[in-house]
């Protein structure tokens, strides 16, 4: 977190929730995003394919070694051959076994992103990114867990910005699985993260895509009631995000800020989770 200066009582932070009206619309953005977050659990069917994410022999080699130091030796390899992509998508799943270690659970069911954590997840997305430029034929099975990865990096950012960006991501890596595992888990997941992006129409067809693996009128009407519902929050937490972007760009003008997402004073928006799911743990 950024040191604030010696004037800090003279603005307060642009993302403040200590009162007024708009700690409580930021309040509500995020908390719109939590139940995203509740949403895509009830509809993810089945365990990850941990085969598929690590496989057998990395299973050994993740027990054998420290994750840190498999980082290394993959980098070394890297240096050799930068757009390996088994390399690549070794390194990720490194960094992904490193920040789960780093997770704190600060109570039943609720987990912590430590800041080392979080440092583990971005350099895993960073080189997520480059496998997916390395390579014609993802892993499904990482990239369901990066799709959760993303979202937990979502729910924890510290500016609405990179918290819109991490849901696009999300969303792009469960096209990745619904595309090679299609199921009504897999595509009503993908339905949910889109209707956060904003893409509405692209969402209602994986919704539909969705139901045909629906096996009952149950499953297929629990399908849309979900579907309606989130397409409600979407649709609040758009006009919302629009409403505190326009805020932002006010202030920042103001300010005489160019594009920096931070407040007054170099401070970072304080962080308005604490609502059940991923938190940032300082």
């Amino acid at each position: 977190m950024a040191k604030q200066g010696g004037k800090k009582d003279e603005h307060k932070m642009l993302f403040d929730l200590r009162g007024g009206k708009r700690g409580v619309v930021v309040k509500v953005v995020y908390a719109v995003l939590a139940v995203l977050m509740g949403l895509s659990l009830l509809l993810i069917a089945g365990p990850l394919p941990f085969g598929d994410i690590f496989g057998s022999e990395d299973a050994t080699e993740l027990a054998e070694d420290t994750n840190q130091e498999r980082i290394e030796r993959i980098e070394v390899k890297l240096a050799k051959d930068p757009e390996d992509p088994a390399l690549l998508l070794n390194l990720t799943r490194a960094h992904l076994a490193a920040g789960g270690n780093l997770v704190e659970e600060v109570a039943p069911e609720q987990l912590a992103l430590t800041p080392e954590a979080r440092q583990e997840y971005e350099q895993a997305a960073s080189s997520w990114d480059e496998y997916l430029e390395a390579t014609d034929e993802p892993s499904a099975g990482a990239a369901q867990q990066m799709a959760n990865t993303f979202l937990q990096l979502a729910e924890t950012a510290t500016n609405l910005q990179d918290s819109e960006r991490g849901i696009e991501a999300a969303a792009e890596a469960q096209k990745i699985v619904a595309d090679k595992l299609p199921s009504i888990g897999s595509l009503g997941t993908l339905a949910l993260y889109t209707l956060f992006t904003f893409d509405y129409d692209a969402a209602k067809r994986y919704n539909e895509e969705a139901k045909k693996f629906a096996t009952s009128k149950f499953e297929r009407e629990q399908l849309d009631n979900q579907f309606e519902e989130a397409e409600k929050r979407a649709r609040t937490y758009e006009k919302e995000l629009r409403k505190e972007e326009r805020l932002q760009k006010a202030f920042q003008e103001s300010q005489g800020q160019g594009g920096n997402a931070q407040g007054p004073e170099g401070t970072v928006p304080q962080n308005p989770f604490g609502l059940g799911g991923a938190t940032l743990s300082e």
